[in-house]
């Protein structure tokens, strides 16, 4: 066994090494790939995001197929709501996970900028493209703009989003119709930003924080989920089923980290208990921050500079606990080629987001010299990183299918990923107006997508590592944002370490 990786009790029957903790460990210690190149899966995950954008596309688009979309958005309600990203396939901008996708963004570049190298200025980049939007949606006081488009409508068209001719509703929360769970992630994902442009850009990062005290104030004062009013706009979709408490939680934890204001510690120590912070401890996701709290705030736990936060800690080790292979919760399963998996649609939002705890924690354990407890065993911040690498490096192709889950790396990847865009003719090769049902044949054909949405990492395979690489499977071959947000992360440290 490699050194430094896992600890292992002396006598080794007392601890039930299970087959399929043995399997994730002999795959961990012999990877199937001499390896990747980190950094090619870094430039191209970013990348990806510009085919993601929203409203008038600037002139350094790099993605050129996609041209301006959606430049009318917010009229309907006399504001401008142009800008910000399309969440997966379709051609709706959903408030929840767009919130969530810049706070990852912004926070890979927290811990991993400095390992972006040329890459660095767009992560910063695709950081300001959803926070601008984010602004927009929240210029109004006590009102924050949730959602563009009506969902039903445009899933009921297959249209590249330079042809969208479907509604354009807009839907918001305000103090009679709250929202915390949504305005909780949105003021998390303002406050997050303004460390990023902190040095960068000092009046922006001063608007940003402002405008999220300003947010999160109006979350916490007017407490609800924002699918109770908006249920029919944002259910199935993106509705709240796991409970605001977390969103507030986190956006607190957000605002402590980048105001270094007494109010926030105070606010998380009083509301730790009330707010559920022990809950569903190995989720983290757009719906569920628990783990992501645990963690984030454990860095200072680990830093020697906040005792008073020491339970957070004792969730952020059983969380590690509950996905270690072998001993893992049966929520977390894994697949047998060694993929974390866990019940529900487009598992890779799961991967991306666990392995980017996994590894951001594995660093603030290095600094502090500590390992994280797990019963009669204890696991390294060496074996959570190599968990981590694990898991990406299935993802770019080290799997049994032997293909990269990333649009345009490696030799082989999904050809027929569940995007409208992708999918559809480009306005450069059909200048003529593609219609609602015009681009079904297109949805139902055979043939790959005619422009290659680099980056895109699909939602993946299924427990037991098949892939259908065909756009109806829509959980299996969607990209989405928040998919690639923590991977952004992920890439970056492995494309500097590896």
């Amino acid at each position: 066994m490699a050194p430094n990786v896992l600890c292992l009790p002396g006598n080794v029957s007392a601890f039930r090494v299970t087959l399929a903790f043995l399997l994730l460990l002999s795959l961990l210690l012999h990877p199937i790939s001499a390896g990747h190149d980190y950094h090619d899966a870094l430039r191209k995950s970013i990348l990806f995001f510009e085919g993601q954008r929203s409203g008038k596309l600037p002139p350094d688009q790099r993605l050129k197929w996609r041209r301006d979309s959606a430049l009318h958005d917010g009229s309907t309600a006399g504001v401008d709501l142009t800008g910000g990203y399309y969440d997966a396939g379709d051609n709706i901008k959903f408030g929840f996970p767009m919130a969530f996708t810049t706070t990852l963004l912004a926070w890979s570049v927290i811990d991993f900028g400095r390992t972006m190298g040329p890459e660095l200025k767009n992560t910063v980049g695709a950081v300001k493209w959803g926070t601008d939007y984010l602004l927009k949606a929240t210029a109004v006081p006590d009102v924050v703009f949730v959602q563009v488009g009506d969902p039903y409508s445009d899933h009921n068209c297959w249209e590249r989003p330079e042809d969208m001719d479907t509604s354009r509703a807009v839907y918001k929360i305000d103090r009679n119709h709250p929202g915390s769970d949504v305005a909780g992630e949105t003021a998390a994902a303002l406050a997050a930003a303004s460390i990023v442009f902190r040095s960068r850009d000092p009046a922006y990062s001063r608007l940003l924080l402002n405008r999220a005290v300003r947010v999160f104030e109006f979350a916490d004062r007017h407490r609800g989920a924002y699918s109770a009013s908006l249920r029919s706009a944002v259910c199935p979709f993106y509705c709240d089923v796991n409970g605001f408490q977390d969103e507030l939680l986190w956006g607190a934890a957000w605002l402590h980290k980048a105001s270094r204001r007494r109010v926030y510690r105070e606010y998380i120590v009083k509301n730790e208990v009330v707010l559920r912070a022990g809950d569903t401890i190995n989720e983290f996701g757009w719906d569920n921050k628990h783990a992501g709290i645990n963690i984030l705030i454990s860095k200072e736990v680990l830093m020697g500079k906040a005792d008073y936060f020491q339970s957070f800690k004792q969730n952020a080790d059983e969380f590690i606990c509950s996905i270690l292979p072998g001993l893992s919760h049966p929520q977390v399963q894994y697949s047998p080629g060694g993929l974390i998996f866990k019940p529900g649609g487009s598992n890779m939002q799961h991967v991306t987001s666990l392995s980017f705890l996994l590894l951001a924690y594995s660093n603030y354990l290095s600094h502090a010299n500590k390992v994280v407890p797990c019963g009669q065993t204890s696991a390294s911040p060496a074996f959570l990183k190599q968990l981590a690498k694990r898991q990406v490096d299935y993802i770019l192709g080290d799997n049994p299918l032997m293909m990269s889950y990333m649009v345009g790396y490696g030799a082989r990847y999904p050809q027929r990923i569940h995007h409208r865009g992708s999918s559809l003719p480009s306005v450069h090769v059909h200048p003529a107006h593609i219609g609602c049902k015009a681009g079904s044949r297109y949805f139902l054909s055979p043939n790959p997508n005619p422009n290659l949405l680099v980056g895109a990492v699909v939602g993946g395979p299924n427990s037991s590592d098949a892939f259908p690489d065909s756009r109806p499977f829509f959980q299996e071959s969607e990209p989405t944002t928040y998919i690639n947000a923590p991977l952004v992360g992920l890439l970056a440290y492995f494309s500097a370490h590896y």
